[in-house]
């Protein structure tokens, strides 16, 4: 009686049971998303062997997770019988794959598998023991579920004939999932505008987008960007003959003066400082000097103090594209992220002509702002990350300036020369939260503990241990045949906390002004003062310096959009939102539309289809 009523209960809940989906299914997806939640945990932590941590507004990135790993796994529901449970085995065993290889890849270079990074499999051809050393015993327990699932599939081969197609549920998932996706991009992303979430934006550093798409979410539109904003358009005839045009109009028939070509044959390091800006150079609170070695510096420099910060959504990595290579970022973006393998007629290629070995240095991941890649497609035959330094003090983002610039001598010394080496620091990177024994201004503790009070501590600190960097190149016999370049990626306090200055009591003038201009200081041992009152801005190093290091002028003349701020007779900079800046209006709407033609150019790769 017992089992005629239970096959009686099951018969009368067979209708109910056939809506529901397989415990198979239900299994595969819960495991999933608790893989994907521990992926999330393992990336943002400092240390990503097997450690955890989940920053504050992890719930939205959590739900946000949930929806996408149920639009991974509402794929199986439209399949029927047996062929549900192995398409539901072989979509966890994809996303446990998936996982293993992102978590793999971001250990050596702190991103994740792209479509770019696919594209060039033939690269990983010499990784395979570096590749194996990423990899870690507990990596195994993303697999588990997978074995354990297969087993059972070949065990139990008579099971789940039965399975219906349950296309409620997969229109239900779709429905609900893509509904909370998009209301949380409308809600973030268009109406807050990124100030408390960012849902679909790229952003700085990988392991923010992957945190707030998860895993799925972060290649699926990783793949969107690929294929929708990453493809190489094709320019019309038009198009091609305005490029051509206005770089024929941007040229100048100046005369050349006693900086031509003095460098020429000497060392070059282009030093990118984190956040200076200009309003410190020169200046003293309560006394104290902010910037004591730069001002000391100035005195053997050229120095330009009406140099404006050009970048746009890639900050930082926009800073070395227009030093290095003169072009303007494009407007929607990251240009490392978006167009990394672009060909640029770029500082390190026209050095490496004149028989330079080339470097570029980030105390940092590769991953970060992307930069390895796209510095290695701009031309630098060699780059250090994070991973070719000892992680032996920590501040702020990563590894200090004072060691990361101690580790760079003995770096130094042994290249071959002469040398361009491109080096950027980030200690002086916001919050400016400097440690107290690092805190050398004597500042009164009610300013002290504001940002900016932080910022002048920051740039305080960063400025002593270049002074140590400048001494010790000195001491190794390096100075003598080394010009330094020196200049501000963007602004700081004023870029990001601007709106604190005006709480700060008692206030001073000097420092409320937002002018967003970054130095610009041309080092040189020995050769005395020379200010240059010109307007420009960070598109016009690779002219200024290129001429100082006696590259000719016609090597770069039809590619940079940048001036020689040495002997251009025009006074302006175009900022990154537009703005025109300098004396020379008759000349605004031609600099102006740079910005717009510069898209084209990343966008088409112009230079790489002009070669061919």
């Amino acid at each position: 009686m017992p089992v005629l009523q239970y096959e009686s209960i099951k018969r009368n809940l067979r209708p109910i049971i056939d809506l529901v989906p397989d415990p198979f299914w239900w299994g595969s997806f819960i495991i999933g998303y608790i893989k994907v939640i521990a992926f999330m945990g393992l990336t943002t932590s400092w240390n990503n062997s097997w450690e955890f941590y989940f920053v504050n507004n992890y719930a939205v990135s959590s739900v946000i997770a949930l929806c996408f790993t149920l639009l991974f796994f509402s794929v199986p529901l439209l399949f029927k019988g047996r062929s549900r449970l192995w398409v539901t085995w072989v979509f966890s065993a994809i996303l446990a794959f998936l996982l293993f290889a992102d978590l793999v890849y971001y250990r050596g270079y702190g991103d994740f598998l792209t479509l770019h990074l696919i594209a060039q499999l033939a690269n990983l051809e010499d990784l395979g023991g570096s590749i194996v050393s990423l990899i870690y015993l507990p990596d195994a327990l993303f697999f588990i579920d997978c074995l354990l699932g297969l087993l059972l599939l070949i065990v139990k081969r008579e099971s789940g004939k039965e399975i219906r197609r349950q296309i409620p549920w997969f229109l239900l998932i779709c429905v609900l999932a893509v509904g909370f996706i998009y209301s949380a991009h409308y809600r973030y992303d268009r109406v807050e505008n990124g100030q408390n979430q960012i849902v679909f934006r790229i952003c700085w550093t990988p392991t923010d987008t992957m945190r707030n798409l998860s895993p799925v979410g972060y290649h699926f539109y990783e793949g969107y960007v690929y294929f929708k904003e990453n493809q190489v358009i094709e320019l019309t005839p038009e198009q091609e003959e305005e490029i051509e045009n206005w770089y024929v109009q941007h040229q100048e028939d100046s005369p050349a003066d006693q900086y031509q070509g003095i460098f020429a044959g000497q060392n070059l390091i282009l030093l990118q400082v984190e956040s200076l800006e200009n309003f410190v150079i020169n200046q003293s609170y309560n006394g104290q000097e902010i910037t004591p070695t730069l001002n000391r510096l100035v005195q053997d420099s050229i120095y330009f103090p009406n140099f404006y910060e050009q970048v746009w959504n890639g900050t930082t990595s926009d800073a070395e594209l227009l030093t290095n290579a003169s072009v303007y970022p494009v407007r929607r973006g990251s240009t490392f992220f978006r167009y990394p393998l672009n060909e640029y007629n770029s500082l390190p290629k026209l050095l490496a002509e004149k028989g330079y070995t080339t470097q570029a240095s980030h105390p940092d991941n590769a991953g970060y702002w992307n930069w390895v890649q796209a510095l290695t497609a701009m031309g630098f035959a060699n780059t250090l990350d994070i991973t070719d330094f000892g992680m032996d003090e920590k501040i702020g983002l990563g590894l200090s300036d004072g060691s990361y610039l101690r580790q760079m001598l003995p770096i130094l010394e042994q290249s071959e020369q002469p040398f361009y080496d491109f080096i950027i620091t980030m200690t002086s990177h916001g919050p400016f939260d400097l440690p107290q024994e690092y805190r050398e201004l004597e500042i009164e503790p009610q300013l002290d503990r504001t940002k900016l009070g932080g910022y002048f501590q920051s740039i305080r600190y960063v400025d002593k241990q270049i002074g140590m960097f400048i001494e010790s190149l000195d001491q190794k016999g390096l100075l003598d045949n080394t010009v330094i370049v020196i200049y501000g990626d963007h602004e700081g306090i004023h870029k990001y906390y601007n709106d604190e200055l005006a709480g700060i009591q008692p206030q001073e003038d000097w420092w409320m002004a937002n002018d967003r201009k970054v130095p610009l200081i041309i080092y040189k041992k020995d050769m005395g003062p020379k200010v240059i009152e010109t307007t420009g801005g960070q598109i016009d190093v690779l002219p200024t310096v290129a001429y100082l290091m006696g590259i000719e002028e016609e090597k770069y003349a039809g590619t940079a959009q940048g001036r020689n701020l040495l002997t251009t007779q025009r006074d302006y900079a175009v900022l990154a939102d537009g703005t025109f800046v300098g004396t020379s209006k008759e000349l605004e709407d031609h600099a102006i539309k740079g910005l717009t033609l510069s898209d084209l150019i990343i966008q088409s790769n112009y230079f790489d289809q002009k070669e061919k």
